[in-house]
């Protein structure tokens, strides 16, 4: 199945985005792709689509570089932090401590949004001690990243659509990236 197709579907992009990336070439690349949506001024699709198309730590490390960038509150410093954290080593107790942090927050701030992404990069999602693994669905920490994104750029809310957009056409380069696509993606 072409990965842009399969990533489109998973993000839930919208009707309009859908068709975009019809009228565009079979042999279309990612890149070209999410460049296409953000020309056709669906920025927030072109956000979901990236997210999917990178590689989970790349995903991460991207949203962490965009909050490096805002002015965050202490609460939001800590969920980026402990993405951080896993991007740097993405093992088992850092996944699981920003998933905790992510909770503990209810979901409702940007840097819940970005341990999120991390927390749901892999692993088991099943409580301690259960005898049914619980592995997060393939697009989780695309979904998050997005999100947290969207937090971020909401902050300034006369420019939230130029910002959002500016997100997206600062990560481009990302997709380019020999080696980004391989692997496992968001």
């Amino acid at each position: 199945m072409d990965t842009i197709v399969e990533a489109a579907r998973e993000m839930q992009l919208s009707d309009a985005a859908h068709r975009v990336l019809d009228a565009l070439k079979p042999e279309r690349a990612p890149r070209d792709a999410v460049q296409a949506l953000l020309d056709a001024n669906l920025a927030e699709d072109a956000l979901a689509l990236l997210a999917r198309l990178l590689p989970r730590r790349y995903a991460v490390a991207w949203l962490c570089q965009c909050a490096r960038a805002e002015a965050l509150d202490e609460t939001d410093r800590a969920g980026v932090a402990l993405a951080e954290q896993w991007v740097r080593e993405p093992d088992d107790a850092r996944r699981r401590d920003a998933l905790a942090f992510a909770r503990a927050q209810r979901f409702g701030n940007a840097g819940a949004w970005a341990a999120a992404a991390a927390g749901w990069s892999g692993g088991d999602l099943a409580p301690p001690g259960s005898d049914t693994p619980a592995p997060p669905a393939g697009f989780m920490t695309a979904r998050a990243a997005a999100l947290a994104i969207t937090y971020l750029a909401a902050r300034v809310t006369t420019q939230f659509a130029e910002r959002r957009a500016g997100f997206v056409r600062g990560a481009l380069g990302l997709l380019g990236t020999p080696g980004a696509m391989d692997g496992e993606r968001t």
